[in-house]
Parts: structure tokens; C-alpha cells; sequence
């Protein structure tokens, strides 16, 4: 299990992300959310610029509560799932995010939904050993 208040570092072609996975718990599950939020590291300008992946459940997507590990989305049809705690996973949804990253650059906190990005993860052939998506 992941330590929601650890912030986590990725290096990605010289660029020093760093990286966070917050659980928001409700009452009632359709109101919970998991957010996996990355930043580079301060430019020298001192503007630093947040993009945020918020997993919400809904029809056929699941996302930790009590009976999954922590940081798990998963989508049920096909049983396929990610934790957002594995560097290997965050790298190819930072990969997958980054041209609306670029696309919206005065923006400074990007806060979009995470699921398109799971989809185009979990679909596309892993190229890299690192990245683990699996399926139940």
C-alpha cells in the first residue's frame, strides 16, 4: 500500500517529475475519487505548472475503496486495472497525458479525467519492461 502524503520522483528524458496519488474517501462510493497528480520540477522562472488524473467510479470503472489495493483503477469488462503507485505505470500515463499538457500551456493546475488515459495505456502494446498493466 502507498503513503498518500509521499511525493515521488521520475526522471523523463532529463525532466525531474515528481508525483502524487491522493485518495479522496466519501460516505458514498460514486462521490470517491483517486487523483494521481504530477509536476515538474520548479523552472527557474519559479511557475510550476500541476496535471491532475482524476479516476472516478462509474459504469464499469472501479476504483479502490475497500476491496482493491490502494492507488488500483480498474475497468471491468475486460478486468484490466492499473496502480498508480508503480512508476512503470505513471510514466506511460504521463506519456499518454502529455499532449494536453501541451495543448492547454497557459493552464497552470490541468485537471482532466483520467479514464481516456487508462484506456490508451491499457490497450497500447507495452513496450516497456517497466510498465505493468495486468489483468485479473
Amino acid at each position: 500500500m502507498g503513503n498518500e502524503r509521499r511525493v515521488r520522483r521520475l526522471v523523463v528524458n532529463g525532466t525531474v517529475w515528481h508525483w502524487t496519488v491522493r485518495q479522496r474517501a466519501r460516505p458514498d462510493y460514486p462521490d470517491c475519487r483517486v487523483t494521481l497528480s504530477l509536476f515538474p520540477e520548479a523552472p527557474a522562472h519559479g511557475v510550476r505548472r500541476r496535471l491532475s488524473l482524476v479516476f472516478a467510479p462509474g459504469p464499469d470503472r472501479v476504483v479502490s475503496n475497500a476491496y482493491v489495493e490502494a492507488g488500483t483503477v480498474v475497468r471491468l469488462p475486460d478486468h484490466a486495472w492499473l496502480n498508480l503507485y508503480e512508476p512503470g505505470t505513471v510514466r506511460r500515463l504521463l506519456d499518454a497525458a502529455a499532449p494536453a499538457l501541451k495543448s492547454s500551456p497557459s493552464v497552470r493546475d490541468l485537471e482532466v479525467d483520467g479514464w481516456p488515459y487508462f484506456t490508451e495505456v491499457v490497450d497500447r502494446p507495452v513496450n516497456e519492461p517497466a510498465a505493468r498493466t495486468s489483468r485479473c
